[in-house]
């Protein structure tokens, strides 16, 4: 009876996996596009600026990493654009860094396509 009940309380975790796996990219994107509408104000400090460029690369470098594995499920094309998607954040990110660029307009566009692309 034991061992009835914890298989399909398992299976019910496993079954669930998918999707909360997608809720938690879907928050981890929303945080990322909120800190870069407020950097992208024209009162937003430094310290600010920074902290959207950091959680940002590091959203996308843990993608980037998930997606190069080669157990991830996604199909092996959508997982390559994904990871051009990845490589071209980290590069606008750097670019702000050095002051080639200022503003997050494009970012805060392609991240919350991805976002809004997680059901």
């Amino acid at each position: 009876m034991y061992g009835a009940s914890y298989a399909e309380a398992y299976t019910e975790v496993l079954d669930d996996s998918p999707t909360l796996a997608r809720e938690r990219e879907r928050a981890a994107f929303d945080r990322a596009i909120a800190l870069m509408k407020e950097a992208e104000a024209a009162s937003a400090s430094a310290e600010l600026r920074q902290e959207a460029i950091s959680f940002l690369q590091r959203l996308w470098s843990m993608l980037i990493d998930d997606l190069a594995n080669p157990e991830n499920a996604l199909p092996a094309q959508l997982r390559a654009d994904l990871i051009s998607i990845g490589l071209w954040n980290l590069s606008q990110t750097d670019q702000i860094l050095r002051g080639d660029a200022t503003g997050f307009e494009a970012l805060i566009y392609v991240n919350t396509l991805i976002r809004d692309g997680l059901q």
